[in-house]
Order: structure tokens, then sequence, then C-alpha cells
């Protein structure tokens, strides 16, 4: 039953993964994968064929309602690296207050998708991925219930282990959270969004609304910071903008020290691997663009595309240009070379990861990252929760 959530997937790879089992719960977060290909993904139908996968896999006691209100713990295990949160709901009005704080700015059109889903299932379907800075009792209290048998213990095709708990002692934690001071976007934008939308949405359906309600929450999973692993999000650009490669390579050369490289992957922030005509280069900055710059100027994405995509490719707004596509870091370099190779792209760069204390400081501020910086991996897999709005 367990998939991974619905943006990371396409309508065809989640066709593929769906395909032969019933169960999977990309036929509720993708469920135009049950309808014919020419529907929009968009179209009325796609949104009532998720209610009713929703309503069956209910009815069929696929998913079973707890008899109170729980927290579980969810752990995950990628190559040897451990992370464990806790599971439980967030409120609407903490992330109204900034509370729960972000780094992106969201797309109108995935929100109206999403707070439409929401809306149209009466629950959010995925939780969000949310960190904190560690608290001892916390984690000492996730700690204590790893030692316990798991509800849950699985192995998905990426070879990362899933395992989760109920918690017993909710009031204690439910206190701790109380006292952690902010919570962080650090997957889910679109999600939080959406849920904080459609919990306004029922705010005003309900004309005797006390802030009781079910709705004023939305599900989420909270991450210790300390645990957590950015990757990469890379770049690539579908044409060079006129230029030849020779002279881009010149226009290159005029930002930075660039040099052939075996090494794809840059080793240290303000170096770029760049691909372009089957061939690898690294492309480290002169230190004077960044001697006096600060967050969320200084950061690597916002860098690259100021000084390279902007000036020398002509690339627009990184959030509308069809001409720029990004690759998450978890596919690799190959990807990029392989996109340009097959003629995807002309050209591609693979990015430093952003660190954790630069998305904290960001979202302490108030300000926002480039579109498509953080990376976040193990993804969240979705069906193992779900939260119904009453």
């Amino acid at each position: 039953m367990a998939a991974p959530p619905y943006d990371v997937v396409n309508r065809s790879e989640a066709s593929a993964l769906a395909l032969g089992n019933p169960l999977s719960f990309l036929h509720i977060g993708r469920s135009e994968i049950d309808l014919p290909p020419e529907v929009s993904p968009y179209d009325d139908r796609v949104y009532e064929q998720a209610r009713t996968n929703l309503r069956a896999f209910i009815d069929q006691r696929i998913l079973v309602q707890d008899a109170e209100p729980s927290l579980y713990v969810y752990e995950q295990t990628m190559n040897g690296r451990v992370q464990a949160g806790v599971v439980g709901c967030v409120h609407v009005d903490d992330y109204e207050a900034d509370i729960i704080k972000k780094h992106e700015k969201t797309r109108p059109d995935k929100e109206d998708d999403r707070t439409r889903h929401v809306l149209e299932l009466n629950a959010n379907a995925e939780p969000v991925f949310l960190t904190y800075r560690r608290q001892p009792f916390i984690s000492k209290a996730i700690a204590a219930a790893r030692e316990t048998q798991p509800l849950d213990d699985f192995t998905t095709m990426d070879g990362v282990r899933h395992r989760t708990w109920k918690l017993t002692d909710t009031a204690a934690l439910v206190d701790a959270f109380r006292r952690v001071p902010a919570a962080y976007v650090a997957d889910g934008h679109h999600r939080c969004a959406s849920a904080w939308r459609a919990g306004k949405a029922r705010r005003e359906q309900n004309p005797g609304h006390t802030g009781e309600e079910e709705y004023n929450w939305f599900l989420a999973v909270l991450f210790p910071s300390s645990e957590l692993e950015i990757l990469p999000y890379n770049r690539v650009v579908k044409d060079l903008d006129g230029k030849s490669a020779e002279e881009l390579l010149r226009a290159l050369a005029s930002v930075g020290t660039l040099e052939p490289t075996d090494v794809p992957a840059p080793p240290r922030s303000g170096a770029f691997g760049v691909y372009l005509g089957g061939k690898w280069y690294r492309l480290t900055l002169d230190p004077h663009f960044v001697a006096d710059l600060k967050l969320p100027d200084s950061l690597d994405a916002q860098l690259l595309h100021d000084l390279v995509l902007r000036p020398l490719l002509g690339v627009g707004d990184p959030r509308t240009d069809q001409r720029l596509d990004f690759v998450g870091g978890i596919r690799g370099t190959t990807e990029l070379q392989e996109r340009v190779d097959r003629g995807e792209a002309a050209i591609a760069f693979a990015l430093f990861p952003t660190t954790l204390d630069q998305l904290l400081e960001v979202s302490d501020t108030g300000q926002i990252m480039p579109p498509k910086t953080t990376w976040f991996e193990p993804k969240l897999r979705s069906g193992l929760f779900v939260h119904t709005l009453d």
C-alpha cells in the first residue's frame, strides 16, 4: 500500500508503480492513473476518483481509524543513516502565524490542486515533512518507542527501510512540542499551504465554527534537524540561448575558474559541475563575486542564477521559465549527463547541497530561498497515515 508521494512521480511512473496493485496509495494520491490517459489531472473526475478510492479503502478496512487521537514514530533508514520523527497533527493557525516557517514560495496551480484534493477527500492524504531543532525529551521519547516491537517494518525498492510505532504517553509529548518555538517546512510547501487553505475554507463554510474542529489541524511528520540530510537540486537548460558551446565556455570562464574534470559533483559551495558538449567541467566562482553576500543571495542556487543562468543563458524567472528544469540529487549526476546526451537539454549544472543551517537561518529571518534549492531524501511514504477532517 505504501507509495511515493504524489509529487515525486509523474503520471506514467505512478501508473507503472501501481500496475497490478489495487492497494497502492497512488490510486488516491495520483488517482488520474485510474482514468483514461487523455483526462487532465485537474479534471473533476480525478478528484471524484480519489474520493471514491479513499472511501473504498476505509469501507474495506484497509485504512482503520484510531479509536482515540494518537501519535506515532516514523523511522527511515537509508544507506545506514537513520531519521526518526513524530507523526501527528499541527495547527493551521501555526502555519498562518509563521510558527511553522517556510523557505519557498508556492505555485498557485499546485496549491489549487492539492487544496481541492484535501477538500474533496475530506482528508489530508499525505503528511508534510517538518523539522525542528532537537529537544532532548522528545528524542528520548522517540528512542524509547523504537526499543519496542514496530507496527510496520518493510524495505522499499529503493532500499529504504521504514518502521513505525504507536506512542503511549502522548500528553507529555504534546506538552514538549508546545515548548518548541518553531517548526520548519522541509518538504511539502504546497501540501502545507493547501492544508491551511482547506482549513480556512471549512471554517468559512461552518457558521458554528468553534476552533475545536478537526479541520483546524493537518497531518505532519516532525524530524529533528540534526538527523536530516539535504541533497543537491541540480539544473538543466534546454538551449544555449543562441550561443555556441565555445562561446559559452568563454563566458563561463569570465565568472570564475573553468577546468575539465572527471568528478562532476562539486566539492564545496561556490563551485559547480558543468556538462556541455559531452564533457564535464568544474566552474569555481571568483571569490569577489560572493565576498559580501548574505543569505539567501549567497546560496549556490541563487549564485548560479545571478551569475550564469540569467546573464549568460537568458533564463528568466526560475519558477516559470520553461527552458529551465530541475533534477533532484537522488538521481545523481548521471541523469544530468543523460539528459544532455539525449538532446533533452543543452547544458547541465551540478550543485553543492544546501545545508540545514542555511535553511533554518533563511526561515528564521523570514526570507525565501530560490525555487528547488533543497532535496530531502528519503521521502515520506504515503499511505501509512491519513488524517480525516471531521
